[in-house]
């Protein structure tokens, strides 16, 4: 390993802005402060301690105070991460190097970490985990108690916070001494987004251009992260070679080609710390013209200060190159502009655009890029005066000062404006929160009321209220009416009132939004919502349909409860139970129904899916279960589970439907493996794309039949699809049904009331639940087939990130996050997942559209 020490070199302050190149990791190598001192104790802190003579202020690098060192409370066990030393650098840093070393307290102590792990942070609640530019986390430690031994961090990072994580390989004692080397990271940049990288095909070498150590979300988009373009390293003239890191060509490059990009542009989006005037951006690109890649031909880059965007771009356009083919910085002044946040569209010039890093110089120096001559040996402690200098020229005291006073004077004003606008705000939540709080609670799907019935036992809803409100457009602006989705979710309504109580006040907040003129209404308005007896609604049906259907006589009969077989609880909620039964003598029960035919013979039972009301449930719930029955007799498709028959005659009520013999698709898919060469080997159960697909297609066919029936399902997932003989689906309504899935479900006070992953944004954010919703819903589920439910949808994020994200749908910034394109799901198939999480929900396919293009897909 080289190891680098730093000379300390003067540099110039220059006041309000200075033109600097990129940060370099060979000079960017000083000690923070652990064993100098500038890093004060309240700053360093720890998971444990074995004693207060072993805390966390101890763990300062060739530091002989207290015990010697940081000790962790307990013994480290193997593959345990529960304890850290976590050091606040107050502000953002670029770290290069890190150091490390044992416990020795002069001969007394022989405790020390062989290895160890790093996770940052830029803000405190994002942790990350660092790994090498070949994926390991894992750094070598020490060997002793005494030796110091530094690593180089390739990539080096970004951040605020730093924690080391001891690991070991058996229970052992360790104990930490650290430093943290590199500089203040001044370019202010926290995040950028931009498209995923591609991969390019030279007559037949795979040049892989992906942002390798972005340290965001990765998906179809590149989310709140940093990474190759902020390294400090640029690339070669040749992309397809890299400098000394032993990887892929093309590793150095993040690049992209026009044929994605309709427009003809790439745009990135840079957040930073705090708003800045800039004077210049420099962007390192390639230029092998005879690899058909240039650098950008225009950029337009528009400005963001406060909440807006600036409406006129600034332009810049290089001048193109067609000789030289060296890779280079082109430099882009940005004339001062004030900006917190820029974004930039760059346009293609050739087929290929590829860029390695982008760096922009603003109001504060940097002194971070200096070269300096390399020594041998590890760096050593910060001394009094060897710290870079800021030399500010006397005779500019007074234009700072009176400057000073001036930004004071304008301060002092903002605040005042502030504060008045804050004033107003609140007036004017208040108001929209009245507003939304009666929406939710008569549109969301955790409702606890069933139906609206005026005293002509006809829904209170109109045909006229639903044909002027069916637009999703009608939502709350972004200004004081609009809540970010965690401010929201928090406003939910709560289960604290009986069901007769909630539907009471149901009715009243709903005739008092009819008649407020102005107040948005929700397409939910005029959806009669059946409360399932495991705890989640059943299909959402509109007023119309079922004032019709429920007129019609129930068309399953009486089956006796003797034969009944109870066999496992599938589930239970609020109103009854869900439980998994055989069914003897069903099939002669079922001979004179000519739609329906069982597979198996007349003296084998069945197993049946019977769904229990209990016997203590109010009238309102029983009113519910007798309509859902009348409901579900008319559902009559191959693709829909079947109404096989009812105990109603006593209670406890009860409905029987089918209930597949190989349970559902969840649970099939994650038994099984995609058909391929080492599958086949070792005779795993393996299902072929063709099948998936084939199944798919039998979801989309059941699911295009309810919308004919303007049926919305608010919970399609492989988990409410169940599985037959030779791949056939029917889909359920079983809703949580199984402990297994309880995951699936945000919570509320420990109730799993939401299945936020599945949901689309106007779900989640404004209670509408349409076919359009349940489109969205069909492409998860699809997501979820194409991966054999190996893993939950955005299984990297929390539930409180999925929410955030569905406010980027809201906004629709770029900045959402997509589910990424499984192995084995061919582009098409992809692109039409996409289109079923379009933002503008006119803009989904319908589910006939969707049968017939998973049709047409070739296999």
């Amino acid at each position: 390993m080289k190891r680098l020490l730093k000379m300390p070199l003067p540099l110039l302050l220059f006041l309000f802005g200075a033109v600097k190149s990129q940060v370099n990791p060979g000079v960017c190598r000083y000690p923070l402060g652990m064993s100098g001192g500038q890093i004060q104790d309240e700053d360093i802190s720890a998971s444990s301690q074995w004693s207060e003579s072993t805390a966390a202020r101890y763990g300062r690098l060739d530091f002989e105070e207290g015990d010697g060192a940081w000790c962790p409370e307990i013994t480290v066990e193997p593959d345990s991460l529960k304890e850290f030393l976590q050091i606040d650098l107050r502000s953002l840093h670029f770290i290069t190097l890190v150091g490390s070393q044992g416990r020795h307290a002069g001969g007394i102590g022989n405790e020390f970490a062989q290895m160890y792990k790093i996770k940052y942070s830029r803000d405190g609640s994002r942790w990350i985990s660092w790994r090498n530019r070949q994926g390991k986390q894992v750094i070598e430690g020490n060997r002793n108690a005494y030796d110091i031994v530094l690593k180089d961090l390739e990539p080096p990072i970004i951040a605020r916070f730093v924690r080391f994580m001891p690991v070991t390989d058996h229970s052992m004692n360790v104990c930490m001494r650290v430093e943290l080397y590199g500089c203040e990271w001044l370019d202010g940049l926290v995040s950028y987004n931009a498209p995923a990288g591609q991969q390019m095909n030279i007559n037949g070498l795979h040049v892989y251009l992906n942002d390798s150590v972005y340290d965001g979300a990765v998906g179809y988009s590149m989310t709140e992260g940093l990474g190759q373009l902020t390294d400090g390293q640029g690339g070669l003239d040749d992309f397809t070679h890299s400098h000394v890191y032993n990887v892929w060509p093309g590793y150095d490059y993040v690049g992209w080609t026009n044929e994605s990009f309709p427009n003809n542009y790439v745009e990135i989006m840079f957040e930073f710390d705090r708003i800045r005037n800039f004077t210049t951006m420099k962007v390192h690109c390639n230029n092998m013209f005879t690899k058909r890649v240039k650098t950008f031909r225009q950029v337009l880059c528009y400005f963001r200060s406060e909440s807006d965007w600036e409406p006129t771009p600034l332009s810049f356009s290089p001048v193109m190159d067609d000789v030289n083919p060296s890779a280079r910085f082109v430099t882009v002044s940005l004339h001062n502009h004030m900006a917190g946040a820029i974004k930039c569209q760059y346009y293609f010039a050739d087929v290929w655009m590829m860029f390695s890093e982008i760096t922009f110089q603003s109001d504060t120096a940097v002194y971070n890029t200096t070269l300096a001559p390399p020594k041998t040996g590890p760096p050593t402690s910060t001394q009094p005066g060897d710290d870079p200098m800021h030399k500010i020229d006397d005779s500019n005291t007074r234009i700072l000062i009176g400057c000073l006073v001036a930004i004071i004077l304008i301060l002092v004003a903002i605040i005042v404006i502030i504060l008045w606008r804050q004033v107003w705000q609140k007036m004017l939540e208040k108001a929209s929160r009245r507003m939304l709080d009666d929406e939710l609670t008569t549109s969301l799907s955790i409702q606890s009321e069933t139906f609206t019935y005026n005293n002509n036992n006809n829904p209170s809803s109109s045909p006229s209220e639903q044909e002027s409100n069916s637009t999703y457009e009608r939502i709350f602006p972004l200004g004081p009416d609009y809540q970010e989705p965690s401010r929201l979710i928090r406003k939910l309504p709560e289960f604290s009132q009986s069901t007769e109580e909630a539907g009471t006040s149901a009715a009243s907040k709903s005739s008092q939004a009819s008649t407020q003129e102005g107040v948005p209404h929700y397409a939910e308005a005029d959806i009669v919502n059946l409360q399932g007896v495991t705890g989640s609604n059943t299909y959402a049906v509109p007023a119309i349909t079922m004032d019709l259907l429920s007129g019609k006589d129930v068309a399953v009969e009486e089956f006796p409860r003797k034969l009944l077989t109870f066999k496992e609880k599938l589930g239970e909620g609020q109103f009854g139970e869900v439980h998994l039964c055989e069914a003897e003598g069903m099939q002669d029960f079922m001979e004179d129904d000519d739609d329906f035919s069982f597979e198996i013979s007349d003296s084998q039972p069945i197993l049946v899916a019977v769904k229990m009301l209990r016997a203590d449930a109010n009238k309102n719930a029983r009113n519910d279960f007798l309509k859902e029955i009348k409901i579900m007799s008319r559902l009559k498709d191959p693709n829909i589970i079947r109404l096989l028959a009812v105990c109603i005659s006593s209670d406890p009520l009860c409905m029987i439907t089918e209930y597949m013999e190989n349970g559902d698709l969840n649970q099939f898919l994650s038994r099984h493996e995609p058909e391929d060469l080492m599958a086949l080997l070792s005779n795993a159960a393996t299902v072929s794309y063709s099948n998936l697909k084939y199944m798919a297609t039998q979801i989309a066919s059941g699911m295009t039949y309810l919308s004919s029936l303007n049926f919305v399902h608010r919970d399609l997932a492989t988990r409410n699809c169940l599985v037959g003989k030779n791949y056939t689906i029917k889909i359920a309504d079983f809703g949580m049904s199984r402990n297994l899935y309880s995951g699936d479900y945000y919570r509320i006070q420990g109730r799993a009331v939401l299945p936020i992953r599945w949901m689309s944004w106007e779900s989640i954010l404004l209670g509408k639940f349409t076919t359009a919703s349940d489109v969205w819903a069909f492409g998860v589920t699809l997501w979820e087939t194409l991966t054999f439910c190996k893993e939950q949808p955005y299984s990297h994020l929390s539930d409180e990130q999925v929410i955030e994200n569905t406010g980027e749908f809201f906004r629709d910034q770029k900045r959402q996050i997509y589910l990424p394109q499984p192995d084995m799901c061919p582009e098409s198939v992809y692109k039409l997942m996409l289109s079923c999480w379009r933002r503008n929900t006119k803009e989904r396919p319908s589910f006939q559209e969707i049968h017939d293009t998973l049709l047409e897909c070739q296999v």
